[in-house]
């Protein structure tokens, strides 16, 4: 999967921009400030729905604008006679309310368009996928199988409906009107999805193991564990449903399932997670999306867009020297940004196509 054209409108610093990048190493520079972040904030939000940074009201609109504008067309594995299918997708955010097209249509759902387009991200905040929040890794799972199973995203929805039906019940206390139907629903979305994660975690495993002993070898061997959010080794869900009613209606909302999923890693050569010093965790978190990265490239055949921001101060100059071999050796898109280029992209005999952000224009050098 390869960006060929990227242009955004009203988005933070930027009335207006195109980027039109190269298909391996592009290295975007400028001041702090400057904007550079914002492309890659671009990017993530047609493949999540929202920025790293948080929501689009959260400042990705401009002050004053009545909507921000991404557009982006890109190459994919399949269609013409060279094996390569050109995509395009849209999407107009008001901060409130979005409309979207995807290669020509309109799309009726956000998750729709963030199918399309795969893009892992590596940002200074991205350790919190080890010390962070159980939410952050779940949404980790999620994305992965986004891309990689097409029955996931139904199951998903089936599961989030459901849930929000057994929620609004119990906070209403109208407990006849079909909560045994619901946790049925429930269960009947949420041990398939909950199998899949698991099944998923351990493909991740094989592929996070010897992304590591390359990266951080200090570290040792590593194990992840899933935690389903109930204790599925005892009771099926719906049996956890209905054991933990009472104390669901109590506090009015659901206590168990896979929306209280989380998964933990685990190196047996150190005392635990909390171990981790912030430059080896920052490590285990970028090995664990490159590995599904290189995990999303088997299956589907393609590579997804790597973007890197601010590689030079989240990483030491031989830390991203691995990173960039390893990238290099991969047929993956990159994008890096940073006030000045890494030095480990001097030890990497590779390419690189550069540009620069200053005042709200970008420029190719």
């Amino acid at each position: 999967m390869q960006i060929t054209r990227l242009d955004l409108r009203r988005f933070r610093r930027f009335d207006e921009v195109s980027l039109a990048p190269a298909p391996g190493i592009n290295l975007i520079t400028g001041d702090n400030g400057a904007g550079k972040t914002s492309l890659l904030e671009a990017m993530h939000l047609m493949a999540y729905g929202r920025s790293f940074r948080g929501r689009v009201r959260d400042g990705l609109l401009q002050a004053g604008a009545e909507a921000l504008e991404v557009f982006v067309e890109w190459r994919e594995h399949g269609g013409d006679a060279a094996g390569n299918r050109v995509r395009k997708a849209g999407l107009r955010h008001s901060g409130q309310d979005w409309t979207g097209r995807l290669d020509g249509a309109n799309v009726a759902q956000l998750g729709d368009l963030c199918a399309a387009l795969a893009v892992v991200s590596f940002e200074p905040g991205s350790h919190a996928l080890v010390t962070g929040s159980a939410e952050t890794r779940r949404r980790y799972l999620d994305w992965g199988l986004f891309h990689v199973e097409h029955e996931f995203l139904p199951l998903w929805r089936r599961y989030a409906r459901a849930l929000k039906q057994r929620n609004a019940l119990l906070k209403s206390r109208r407990l006849g009107d079909g909560l045994d139907a619901w946790e049925r629903e429930l269960a009947e979305a949420g041990e398939p999805i909950s199998r899949r994660r698991q099944l998923y975690l351990e493909d991740l495993q094989a592929r996070l193991a010897p992304l590591l002993a390359g990266l951080a070898p200090a570290l040792g061997s590593v194990e992840l564990e899933y935690l389903p959010g109930w204790r599925r080794e005892a009771v099926s869900l719906e049996d956890a449903l209905l054991l933990a009613r009472d104390r669901d209606i109590q506090s009015g909302h659901t206590s168990v399932g896979p929306h209280r999923a989380d998964w933990r890693i685990h190196f047996p050569g150190l005392p635990g997670r909390e171990a981790l010093s912030r430059g080896q965790a920052k490590l285990t978190a970028l090995s664990a999306v490159l590995a599904q990265a290189s995990h999303h490239a088997a299956i589907r055949g393609g590579w997804p867009v790597i973007a890197l921001d601010d590689l030079g101060s989240e990483l030491d100059r031989v830390h991203q020297g691995r990173v960039l071999e390893h990238l290099v050796a991969s047929d993956a898109q990159v994008f890096i940004t940073g006030t000045e280029p890494p030095p480990g992209l001097a030890t990497v005999a590779v390419e690189v196509a550069r540009f620069h952000v200053e005042h709200g224009a970008l420029a190719r050098q």
